[in-house]
């Protein structure tokens, strides 16, 4: 696997990432919250491009991973602009974006910004557990109530020791990047990948953005027994040859 290279932004920030050339679209891997690059889904994604001669980017979003900055300062908005950055300044041609969870709606969000681009036309998304609007669906009115007052949640965290803490500027700009109250312009080609059994993201937020897409080319396919992370070796399989679908003839 190549190299962490940095770029560095405007804002004095360092961002981690890793690219292979390669023949496009180019896959943009988007993790999930509080995740990076490194995860089992990306690597994956990276090393098949790889094998193949295929163009992929993988990217740590400020706060997290191996870039600079604090991941209290961490925005939807924030990393939107991250994403497009490094999309403009190391790839070329189409674009296709691939986004996990939280990643998810990020996806959604870049993709609005990259769907009129002449020089990274989007080729496709591709949502894992897709989680748009969480910040309406994922907490409780109580939560909701101190995050509002400016206040940070910590909730347990199922993947690692540390509670998984929530702060109020990203509740603020997550409430007004809302996705699924109307229709989403977006007429590519969708393939959403979603666990039944998933306890963090109701497999039916992947439906309602199936239903907000204005597209006819969406497909969502329900892993019966999958969970949330959907990195078990068949997952990973269902990943690669979706992901290879956009490179078909």
């Amino acid at each position: 696997m190549s190299t962490v290279q940095f770029h560095e932004m405007a804002d004095g920030h360092r961002l981690a990432y890793r690219f292979t050339s390669g023949a496009g679209p180019t896959l943009v891997f988007l993790p999930g919250y509080m995740s990076d690059m490194d995860g089992g889904k990306a690597t994956a994604l990276f090393a098949e491009a790889e094998a193949q001669g295929r163009a992929c980017l993988l990217l740590d979003y400020s706060g997290c991973g191996q870039s600079s900055g604090d991941f209290a300062d961490g925005t939807l908005s924030r990393w939107r602009e991250e994403v497009l950055a490094l999309i403009a300044a190391y790839t070329s041609g189409p674009v296709l974006l691939v986004g996990s969870s939280m990643g998810g709606w990020l996806m959604l969000l870049v993709a609005e910004e990259l769907r009129e681009s002449a020089t990274h036309p989007l080729a496709g998304i591709i949502g894992i557990a897709p989680a748009p609007d969480f910040t309406t669906w994922g907490f409780s009115d109580e939560q909701r109530a101190v995050l509002s007052a400016g206040q940070t949640i910590y909730e347990e965290n199922p993947y690692g020791p540390e509670p998984t803490p929530t702060h109020p500027g990203f509740f603020t700009d997550g409430e007004e990047s809302l996705m699924l109250g109307g229709p989403i312009a977006l007429d590519v080609p969708v393939r959403l990948l979603h666990g039944r059994e998933d306890a963090d993201v109701p497999w039916e937020i992947s439906v309602a953005l199936a239903e907000a897409l204005d597209t006819d080319d969406v497909q969502l396919t329900l892993v019966w027994d999958g969970d949330h992370r959907l990195s078990r070796g068949n997952d990973i399989a269902l990943l690669k040859r979706t992901a290879a679908s956009f490179y078909e003839s």
